[in-house]
């Protein structure tokens, strides 16, 4: 696939006002990582639900945070045996700003407004990997603007692959300034749907959070996730 669009102006015309400006410009609980008894951080294996706290390991906040998505291809049975296929699913990370979307990251969007979160391309032959990252959004904490206070990442197929053909799907969170992963959120098994509500970033008093959320949804694009997406802000 060379390209994707998507003029439908149903999907349009239900998002927020500042939301659909941006669309028509492009268009024309716990503490950070846990540590071992050496005192290095390990990993978070979160459960859906569970939320971390952003912090470094020496104390105070994280500065840049990397937000990796990735999945495998399910293997299916075919004449020749098992086989997999390449799976096109796209991220996305939705700024919010007291509940009203404000801005979006995605696949033709690569860049906030800001200048505070950037998508790092993407990924159209996604899912064939053994579970490293098939997309990246980066986020500079310090320079996400006072008045957005929450930021959702999705992950959606575009074609309409269904997760059944999807295993393995995860997020994580990395330090982007050493590249400690810090947490992952991995989801059980697939279903008949075509995206998933990963995970939120939201302020927390001064700092900020991170929720494995897991929620199914359907949709070939964030639009069409927003109704999904809302009861979790």
């Amino acid at each position: 696939m060379c390209c994707k669009t998507d003029t439908n102006p149903d999907r349009v015309s239900a998002l927020s006002v500042p939301l659909r400006r941006v669309l028509d410009n492009r268009t024309h609980g716990q503490r950070g990582g846990e540590r071992n008894e050496r005192g290095k951080r390990v990993t978070v294996n979160m459960t859906k639900g569970q939320a971390i706290s952003l912090e470094k390991q020496g104390g105070g906040s994280l500065t840049q945070v990397r937000m990796g998505l990735g999945w495998q291809a399910a293997p299916r049975r075919g004449l020749f045996g098992k086989r997999t296929q390449e799976i096109d699913l796209d991220a996305s990370a939705v700024l919010f700003a007291d509940k009203q979307p404000v801005d979006v990251v995605f696949f033709r969007h690569l860049v906030s407004d800001d200048g505070s979160v950037k998508h790092t391309g993407d990924n159209l032959v996604g899912g064939a990997g053994q579970g490293g990252d098939d997309e990246a959004i980066l986020v500079d904490l310090q320079r996400v603007p006072v008045h957005i206070d929450t930021i959702v990442f999705t992950v959606n197929s575009f074609t309409g692959q269904t997760f059944q053909e999807v295993q393995n799907a995860f997020c994580r969170i990395v330090d982007e300034t050493n590249g400690q992963e810090l947490a992952r959120y991995t989801l059980d098994g697939g279903g008949n749907y075509t995206a998933q509500i990963m995970a939120k970033v939201h302020r927390v008093g001064s700092g900020w959070q991170m929720t494995a959320l897991g929620n199914p949804a359907n949709g070939r694009t964030f639009q069409d996730l927003m109704p999904a997406i809302l009861p979790h802000l």
